[in-house]
């Protein structure tokens, strides 16, 4: 893309609410970044480029044109996380797989392995590359041991159990709001994608907060439908 044209899209996703980095006619890992999440909340195919299609979208008169909508107070490693939700272990393996190596390790294939820690663990190394990570982040109870404890509140660390709360399996995604009886879970491996499932609270073991990023937020209700996950995968 030319410079004027990279500098008018840079402004139109800015004003949609879809950060490109510096509005400056520059491309960079920031605008394709937001290039990508715009196109995958349009039903394009998710890739930097931008043609007919997108420009058509950008700038078209079409009143469904998606705007990203970040909660208040949302903490940074939530909005990394929201930005890759929908990726399939297998339909997006290269996309999701470049995502999980994005922040200098991963576990190996999401197709063959759990990867629920993976991504809890890229999501906060990519928004808070100085914090201290659990040993062996891949397993999920692991995560009990991440930051300090906390109650559950807007991007919490949720810790669950599965199939028995005394054994060895479990599950570990982020607190994305609740109701009565359940958590709604932003998480990976979750259906086999990146989604937020509700989880019942019964099933938590403990919820956890970084140590290097102060902030305050709170209980966030939303309302939830469907059949709590039972069995991650």
């Amino acid at each position: 893309m030319q410079n004027q044209i990279v500098q008018a899209v840079q402004q139109r996703l800015h004003d949609l609410g879809w950060d490109p980095g510096p509005v400056d006619g520059v491309p960079g890992p920031a605008t394709d970044r937001a290039i990508v999440e715009f196109k995958r909340a349009s039903g394009l195919r998710p890739r930097p480029q931008v043609g007919t299609l997108t420009l058509h979208m950008l700038f078209g008169d079409d009143a469904a044109r998606p705007k990203r909508t970040i909660a208040a107070g949302e903490p940074p490693w939530m909005i990394e996380a929201r930005a890759v939700i929908g990726l399939h272990e297998a339909r997006d393996y290269a996309e999701l797989s470049a995502w999980l190596r994005s922040d200098g390790a991963t576990l190996g294939d999401p197709r063959r392995l759990p990867w629920c820690g993976d991504f809890v663990q890229t999501a906060i190394k990519r928004a808070l590359p100085d914090e201290p990570l659990p040993e062996n982040p891949y397993l999920a109870r692991n995560w009990l041991e991440f930051g300090a404890e906390t109650t559950p509140r807007l991007g919490s660390v949720l810790v669950f159990w599965r199939e028995s709360p005394n054994g060895v399996s479990g599950h570990v995604g982020l607190y994305a709001g609740e109701d009565a009886t359940r958590y709604s879970v932003l998480g990976g491996n979750q259906r086999n994608e990146i989604c937020i499932v509700p989880v019942a609270k019964t099933r938590l073991l403990g919820a956890r907060w970084p140590v290097t990023y102060h902030m305050d937020t709170s209980a966030h209700l939303v309302q939830m439908a469907g059949q709590s996950s039972v069995n991650e995968a």
